[in-house]
């Protein structure tokens, strides 16, 4: 049976202008290829652990769960349909649980299927994602600052940590969609899922 095609759209909480994307996805979708898609969507790069959750339920890597005892679902067993049964239902995306990036993802439209769509694909978003290890919301305001202002004393270390050419106003659509397609379209899929569970049995998340 043919699946419906989800438009979400995945906001980066606590950042002002907000930095957000908007994906298209198929409901069938599993979450642990859901995340792969919103990584490369956003602009992150895939070294920490994860986490989708809606009220009380979470799906990740229950490996990753140092006392076993958080509840969290294995991501693969649920789809985007699943879990988003309607339009406007919402969840929330949590990735790299130091920093505590947290992204409202939400089902604007449900479609349907169409094969001409090449999914997933980012069709929209704004703005820059924020360097890995930056310090979550707060530290990247402050990593802003300092690069936003030659006459800091940071100034210098920072633009050489972050790339003399970060933008934070920069989006490249095109650029997203070549990834999107190349990890979609390759077994390169599943060797990022095997690197991405051998990272969460070598940093288990502390216990909730």
């Amino acid at each position: 049976m043919a699946s419906e095609v989800y438009q979400l759209k995945v906001t980066l909480r606590d950042i002002t202008p907000p930095i957000w994307r908007r994906i298209l996805v198929p409901g069938s979708m599993q979450l642990d290829h859901l995340h792969e898609a919103i990584q490369i969507a956003m602009g992150w790069s895939n070294c920490h652990l994860y986490e989708f959750a809606v009220d009380q339920l979470s799906w990740g890597l229950p490996e990753a769960d140092l006392f076993g005892d958080s509840g969290t679902q294995r991501a693969s067993k649920a789809t985007v349909a699943h879990v988003l049964p309607a339009e406007k239902s919402s969840m929330v995306y949590v990735y790299d649980f130091g920093d505590d990036w947290r992204h409202g993802v939400t089902a604007e439209k449900i479609l349907p299927t169409s094969g001409a769509l090449e999914l997933p694909v980012c069709v929209a978003g704004k703005r820059a994602c924020p360097p890995e290890d930056v310090g979550g919301p707060f530290g990247y305001a402050d990593f802003l600052e300092m690069i936003q202002d030659p006459e800091h004393e940071e100034h210098d270390d920072m633009r050489e940590w972050a790339g003399a050419d970060f933008d934070p106003e920069k989006f490249e659509l095109a650029a997203i969609n070549v990834n999107l397609r190349e990890l979609f379209a390759t077994p390169r899929r599943k060797a990022t899922r095997k690197q991405i569970e051998r990272r969460a049995e070598a940093n288990p998340r502390p216990g909730s």
